[in-house]
């Protein structure tokens, strides 16, 4: 087998692993909860644990890869995803589980972003975009996997099973790293800010266990918001510290690009507002219409269909209305989209629904793609690697807030309403809330030139 092909195969055993575990154990939440004694929006910090993990390590993963060898890294980070999905597995407290996804969080920090530089180090320039397109496979079909097959094991088996899948998974992909993978090292090693990553993983960390934990379900308000001020303090102690750091962890002068700047900050208020779906929407499925975990699956994944129908259309979208326009009207319909989630209702018709929720995944895939695309038009070479690190922060944290926010803005309707418990009725607000959050974003790409990104696509303005 070419290495063009196998070495993105065992990278994707990775991705694959990673983005099905994601999606898997959102649809599970509401039995997962239920077994641990917990309310059901407690299990938001399950989810937040994760993307604090990630945000906290991705930062020196290349780093580390680059000190101790991509392979060596690569092996490793693997093993601690697997140690966290063994724990998951055997967890029987919320904290036990909590410590679970965070650990597994860690393995994912190191373990995706390590295998985009094996593969980038393995492969020919030629062969790059074939490559990468080998790699993008297990992306799409996570999303598609993971939400039935997460709800049939939920409904027929056990929550448990979801991550002893992991095993074989992880087995596979380390004998095959270890075979045909090389321990790349640089040459070259700049040296990491250590002040700089204590300072970002102390302060995001508690910035968002903290919003987390505000509901007051599990501790006292006044200690989640002094933990947010000091989280919030010592991420305003790290700005400080980065502008006089030569080498700082996360380059924050880079924002000064606008294609940057409007990538990474108007893609962070999409994001939150995203972020919050794959949270709210089974379970507003399972404890609001009373679904099974299966059937709130299998209507979740039409999202991730629209996603992949947009891959086929989305370069020639870019090319014919350019990066400005398309950022701008997608980001009104992803918001609409997703804000109409809200107006389900238990008697909405299956088929209805499904039709909305890949609506849902295509605008917002749209938009990703847009970003993600715009981050690097106007970088140089030499920034890719930086502006990488802090995109990829930016994203997970974003993602993280959209789950605590849409916790809270449901935890807050049931209580407004006067009710002990969730009901169908409490969901409504909260997707109207993660909708505006995908709207905020417009008022920052509007201020993108109208040739923003052409050299990408070939768009000539009008």
């Amino acid at each position: 087998m070419p290495r063009t092909l196998l070495i993105p195969l065992i990278v994707a055993c990775a991705l694959f692993m990673e983005n099905m575990d994601a999606t898997v154990i959102a649809t599970s939440l509401p039995v997962l909860a239920r077994d641990l004694g917990q309310d059901p929006l407690t299990l938001k910090l399950a989810l937040t644990s994760y993307v604090v993990g990630l945000g906290v390590f991705i930062p020196i993963s290349g780093w580390v890869a680059d000190r101790f060898g991509a392979r060596t890294v690569f092996r490793t980070a693997i093993l601690v995803f697997l140690t966290g999905s063994l724990m998951c597995a055997a967890s029987s407290s919320l904290a036990a589980f909590v410590a679970a996804r965070f650990l597994q969080g860690i393995g994912g920090a190191m373990m995706v972003p390590v295998g985009r530089i094996v593969i980038f180090r393995s492969v020919p320039r030629t062969e790059l975009v074939k490559a990468i397109s080998y790699l993008t496979i297990p992306s799409q079909l996570g999303p598609v996997i993971g939400p039935p097959l997460g709800g049939f094991i939920t409904t027929y088996f056990h929550w448990r099973w979801i991550f002893l899948i992991n095993v074989p998974i992880s087995i596979l992909g380390m004998y095959l790293a270890s075979r045909y993978i090389e321990n790349y090292r640089s040459d070259e090693l700049q040296p990491l800010d250590m002040k700089g990553f204590f300072l970002s993983a102390i302060g995001s960390t508690l910035l968002m266990l903290g919003l987390s934990l505000i509901d007051g379900e599990l501790l006292a308000p006044g200690w989640a918001f002094a933990m947010c001020l000091l989280g919030g303090l010592t991420l305003y102690v790290y700005l400080l510290h980065a502008r006089r750091e030569p080498f700082p962890l996360l380059d924050l002068r880079l924002l000064r690009i606008p294609t940057f700047r409007a990538s990474v900050i108007g893609g962070s208020l999409f994001r939150i507002g995203l972020g919050a779906v794959p949270f709210l929407l089974p379970l507003a499925l399972q404890v609001g219409f009373g679904m099974n975990a299966f059937h709130a699956g299998t209507i979740t994944c039409a999202s991730a269909f629209g996603a992949i129908f947009m891959k086929a259309i989305g370069t020639s979208v870019l090319r014919r209305y350019g990066f400005r326009s398309v950022l701008i009207w997608n980001a009104l319909l992803a918001g609409l989209a997703l804000a109409s989630y809200g107006l389900f209702t238990p008697t909405t018709p299956y088929l209805v629904m499904m039709a909305v929720v890949l609506l849902g995944g295509f605008f917002p895939s749209m938009q990703f793609t847009c970003l993600n695309t715009m981050a690097y038009a106007d970088l140089d070479s030499a920034d890719v690697s930086r502006a990488t690190s802090l995109a990829s922060v930016v994203q997970q944290i974003s993602l993280g807030l959209g789950v605590t926010i849409g916790g809270l803005a449901v935890h807050l309707s049931s209580r407004l309403q006067g009710h002990s418990t969730i009901v169908a009725g409490d969901f409504w607000p909260a997707f109207i809330v993660i909708g505006l959050f995908s709207l905020a974003s417009i008022p920052v790409t509007r201020r993108l030139p109208l040739n923003a990104g052409a050299a990408l696509t070939g768009h000539k303005p009008a």
